[in-house]
């Protein structure tokens, strides 16, 4: 029991002697830490992080015993194990350090009459093919670029139409098995092949074409549309979450959310104006009140 009272007090005579250097410290340790578990529930690395922990303990073991063999083998290849590491998990981490870099620019588009437009014909190009059962898969791009998968696919550079959506992913189409990019508002290429997700908690349900969007979802910042060829519902994947059987009301407010940034300088100047109205209204008829009295 003393032992416990000398521990609290102790505790908070270090709480006492903490300054903001402290906190920021111990906040940017916390962060680093919930990030490094994100990345290893998000690559699935769930044996391998057992292993690492098996490991480090093993090492720490050999210090304490004095196994001095045992624990400089195991410092060595603890060295090269950092190499190993940075190689094997290479395309995870260009593609963490991608993300981040454009967590720094906006996440979402500007306000504009082309991405509005973009959203209104994707909402009824995907409405109409869900009736009709046709399988689709849209694609808006935002702060990663996704050069390389255009790559894979067929340039367009047109403007967002319904029925070009709609023709693109006609199942007799030469591109109809492929994803279809918007960037900027505008279809910037269609037929692009997409990774496949490495999760192996998903339905069964899920084809391939939402095991692509998800799977592009994991890797960028990008929204994917997926309309399903069996059973016609509707989906979006974001940051690898799917969102199944949406209307198209919820399909099209889910987009603006997402792609749509409210000007808040619009919306103040909106307010203002009001205000000024409903002011020179008042004035309006204080002077007609006036008028009358004279």
């Amino acid at each position: 029991m003393e032992a416990l009272r000398t521990a609290i007090e102790r505790s908070l005579n270090l709480l006492t002697t903490m300054g903001l250097a402290d906190i920021i410290d111990i906040l940017l340790v916390a962060y680093l830490i919930y990030k490094a578990i994100w990345f290893v529930r998000r690559t699935n690395s769930y044996n391998l992080a057992k292993g690492i922990i098996v490991f480090l303990l093993v090492m720490l073991l050999a210090d304490l015993f004095g196994l001095k063999m045992i624990s400089f083998a195991l410092r060595k290849t603890a060295e090269l194990g950092l190499i190993a590491l940075v190689i094997l998990f290479q395309p995870e981490l260009r593609r963490l350090l991608e993300r981040m870099g454009s967590s720094f620019s906006s996440r979402r588009g500007e306000i504009g009459t082309e991405i509005d437009s973009a959203i209104a014909h994707t909402v009824l190009a995907c409405t109409e093919m869900s009736s009709s059962r046709t399988g689709a898969l849209v694609i808006f791009e935002r702060g990663v670029k996704l050069n390389e998968i255009m790559s894979t696919g067929t340039i367009i550079n047109a403007d967002t139409n319904a029925e070009l959506i709609k023709n693109i992913f006609f199942n007799k189409a030469p591109l109809h098995d492929g994803a279809l990019i918007i960037r900027d508002g505008r279809i910037a290429a269609a037929g692009c092949v997409l990774p496949l997700t490495k999760s192996t908690n998903l339905s069964k349900e899920l084809g391939m074409r939402h095991r692509a969007g998800i799977g592009l979802s994991e890797q960028s910042d990008a929204v994917v549309v997926i309309v399903s060829e069996e059973t016609g519902s509707i989906s979006v994947a974001i940051d690898g979450m799917l969102k199944r059987h949406l209307t198209a009301a919820t399909l099209e407010r889910l987009l603006r959310a997402e792609l749509i940034v409210e000007d808040s300088s619009r919306e103040k100047l909106g307010i203002k104006t009001l205000l000024n109205k409903l002011i020179k209204g008042k004035n309006d008829e204080k002077d007609q009140r006036d008028e009358k009295t004279v």
